[in-house]
């Protein structure tokens, strides 16, 4: 085990570094973080901030000489950055699981390999592929950028044969995927932590709404029958065995037809596990420290219904800070604001979690609050 008093390395300096720094630091950890932005918000709790980029060979042999164990806090981190680190110093989770999450063409082909449930999608790496892909895949469906894609970003819906070939080729041709379009139910996620040596510990699935493909609200516990959040619980924690994880895992699915099929899957904490840092005995955060250091997971086991919601750059209107006796007018309810110097429209500036006893009375403080704060 790595106790307090040693140092941790973090590749990533946003919001979920620096909740996993705060983390860290109320443990008793010294945390360094490697990210090029000066006034990144983990750097403002760290004890170090080396502030190069994620492939400057010299910052990578400091953190690992300096370092009793690193990790990540956003998927597109190198994943040979990481890779390079794990000949030098203990690093979770691996390059390789990272690797898988950041291509879509790697992870659902991981998916349907492996025996999960996921819908119709074709890998197209060139203009050749487009025919098969529509031959496989019917329209409406959704074109995907196989890399870099997040929070709605590099995605389109394509009608046809037709217009999949001109989305493909005003995107210049890079790697893609086409996925059929799903007549959803619902979206849940389930978060999780795994250790080293296999132990699986698991926080209740959360029940997501979207808006412009951005997290806006998580529900937990997620509204679904007892049956099918133990079955998602089940196919996330066998996707973790598959995998070989080690770490903080967050797996998103959709509710089609009454079935869960499986979306995408982030390598780290994830937006729609925040409710944990109010409503569990362990966050995420801490799960991730845990396990980044070799101690035992923490008992992930909800206290209080919640209902988070995500608070985007487009409520600064004008520039103007938002009217916070909104939020705090509730004594439910937990302001978090991650320190962005920044404001821009769709960026994620903070969350709102709202603790309560009863699960409707959680939901209807959450949307008044959102309503209160002028969210459309």
């Amino acid at each position: 085990m790595i106790l307090p008093g040693a140092t941790l390395g973090l590749l990533g300096g946003g919001q979920l570094g620096m909740m996993f720094t705060v983390a860290a630091r109320t443990l008793g950890y010294r945390v360094t973080v490697l990210d090029p932005d000066a006034h990144a918000p983990a750097a403002q709790f760290a004890t170090r901030h080396l502030a190069r980029d994620f492939n400057d060979e010299a910052a990578l042999a400091e953190l690992a000489s300096s370092c009793a164990a690193v990790t990540t806090e956003f998927e597109n981190a190198p994943a040979a950055a990481l890779d390079a680190l794990s000949s030098r110093t203990t690093v979770r989770p691996a390059g390789a699981s990272v690797a898988i999450a950041q291509d879509r063409r790697r992870e659902k082909t991981f998916f349907a390999d492996h025996g999960f449930p996921v819908g119709a999608f074709a890998c197209i790496d060139s203009a050749a592929d487009l025919d098969a892909a529509a031959a496989r895949v019917k329209f409406p469906a959704l074109l995907k950028t196989a890399r870099f894609g997040y929070d709605g970003k590099g995605q389109a819906r394509v009608a046809s044969r037709a217009e999949l070939a001109t989305q493909f080729a005003a995107w210049r041709g890079v790697p893609c995927v086409l996925e059929e379009l799903l007549a959803l139910e619902k979206e849940v996620s389930v978060v999780l932590a795994r250790d080293a040596g296999g132990a699986v510990a698991v926080f209740p699935v959360a029940e997501n709404s979207h808006a412009r493909g951005i997290l806006d609200v998580s529900i937990a516990p997620a509204r679904v029958p007892a049956a099918l959040a133990a079955e998602a619980v089940a196919l996330a924690s066998r996707l973790a065995q598959a995998l070989d994880y080690a770490g903080v895992l967050a797996v998103e699915m959709f509710v089609v037809g009454g079935k869960l099929l499986f979306n995408e899957i982030a390598p780290r904490p994830h937006n729609s596990g925040h409710y944990t840092i109010d409503a569990c005995r362990t966050s995420q955060f801490e799960q991730q420290v845990r396990v980044l250091c070799g101690l035992p997971l923490g008992d992930p086991s909800q206290h209080t219904p919640a209902v988070m919601v995500n608070l985007l750059g487009d409520i600064w209107r004008g520039g103007a800070e938002p009217d916070w006796a909104a939020v705090l007018e509730h004594p439910g309810a937990h302001l978090h604001l991650y320190g962005k110097r920044e404001v821009r429209a769709g960026r994620k500036m903070g969350h709102v979690t709202v603790c309560e006893a009863d699960p409707q009375r959680a939901l209807d403080v959450a949307l008044a609050i959102r309503s209160d704060l002028g969210i459309a």
